[in-house]
């Protein structure tokens, strides 16, 4: 291995050299086989037990051309380390995070460095970008609903008049009434054409409402967990480190400590783990979120643009169609005298018995009384 380990080593004589972490871009780091928890037993063939910190570094350092390094790997499954103090720590990351440092300080709760990330916070805007595109796609897509109930409006009104002109004998009127229909049939084509042209933006305002910001919550919630995680296996392990020291100070051994300290490196590879894994995770949000940001800022202004030229070019055309078109009324149509004569369905009057004619008669001349 090489010259320099730099690593950081277990600080108790009473203790062996364990490895509490391993630092990146160091040799070790890159040679991969030394990690938390791992215990140290010998540099170049000398022992290690019972040495500080110090001392072990200074017999690294010293030697003049390579370092042989003998440990002892740790085997061991890092689900055991999860137990119930560390849910529990975990817990009170959580709720301290929530809380302003002002009502933190007052309840007199501690505050890790990494409580308050600005990218979780980051995640209050995020939402906040949710609800701004989903009300903005809801409102567009009862827009095209209501057009598109409007064009079908404009489709019935032209089949009517079409009708209208098939059955007009005289040549103007019965020209008139078709050019009106096949008018309005033109703009129902138009109008579907418009809404092909605008659905696209949609789908793609929904797949960044949907899909992207989803994707990237998600990733944030992933990461403030394993955050936290990470917060708690610190925790623990200076938990573990006050411990040693109150011992070593009474001059008592501490169990654990006499049997291996199994407890100890379990909980530094764990907290190896879940900082490998919030590192990562953090990288993740961090693209995401660049992703995310830049196509906010770009394609919704794109897409924005799109959606008001597809109107602005609809209300164009209509405009054209409608200079185009030639003046049609008033028009002269003949009618037969049966024209206005309709069946009607409504039901005859109730006729009425002897007794309430009487009651109208009466009624009828009280009120004539009253006006004379």
């Amino acid at each position: 291995m090489n010259r320099f380990l730099n690593g950081y080593f277990g600080r108790y004589k009473f203790s062996l050299g364990v490895i509490k972490k391993v630092f990146d871009g160091t040799p070790a780091a890159r040679e991969g086989s030394l990690q938390s928890g791992d215990e140290l037993l010998a540099v170049n063939s000398a022992s290690v037990k019972g040495k500080t910190k110090v001392e072990v570094a200074k017999m690294i350092q010293t030697a003049t051309d390579e370092v042989t390094i003998h440990y002892n790997k740790l085997h061991a499954d890092p689900e055991q380390g999860k137990t119930l103090d560390i849910i529990l720590k975990k817990l009170k990351h959580r709720i301290v995070d929530s809380l302003s440092s002002n009502t933190a300080d007052t309840l007199g709760l501690s505050r890790a460095i990494l409580c308050n990330d600005s990218l979780v916070k980051r995640l209050e805007e995020l939402e906040g970008t949710e609800l701004m595109y989903k009300g903005l796609v809801e409102h567009a897509r009862r827009m095209l609903k209501a057009y598109y109930d409007l064009l079908q409006t404009y489709k019935s009104f032209g089949d009517c008049f079409t009708q209208i002109s098939a059955h007009e004998p005289q040549q103007r009127a019965s020209e008139a009434f078709r050019t009106f229909g096949e008018f309005h049939r033109s703009l129902e084509k138009d109008g579907l054409a418009i809404i092909k042209q605008i659905k696209p933006v949609l789908a793609d305002l929904g797949t960044y409402l949907n899909k992207a910001i989803p994707d990237t919550k998600l990733t944030v919630r992933r990461y403030a967990d394993a955050k936290f995680t990470y917060l708690s296996y610190c925790l623990k392990v200076k938990e573990m480190d006050d411990e040693e020291h109150g011992f070593a100070a009474l001059q008592e051994p501490l169990y654990r400590v006499e049997t291996g300290n199994y407890e100890y490196r379990l909980i530094l590879r764990c907290r190896q783990d879940a900082r490998t894994k919030f590192a990562k995770l953090r990288t993740d949000v961090l693209e995401k979120m660049e992703l995310l940001e830049c196509k906010h800022a770009m394609d919704l202004n794109k897409q924005l643009r799109s959606l008001l030229e597809s109107l602005a070019e609809l209300h164009r055309s209509l405009v054209e169609r409608l200079d185009s078109l030639p003046p049609l009324f008033p028009i002269e149509v003949d009618f037969k005298e049966t024209d206005f004569q309709y069946k009607s369905s409504t039901l005859k009057p109730q006729e009425l018995d002897d007794d309430e004619i009487q009651d109208l008669g009466n009624s009828n001349v009280r009120q004539n009384k009253k006006l004379n």
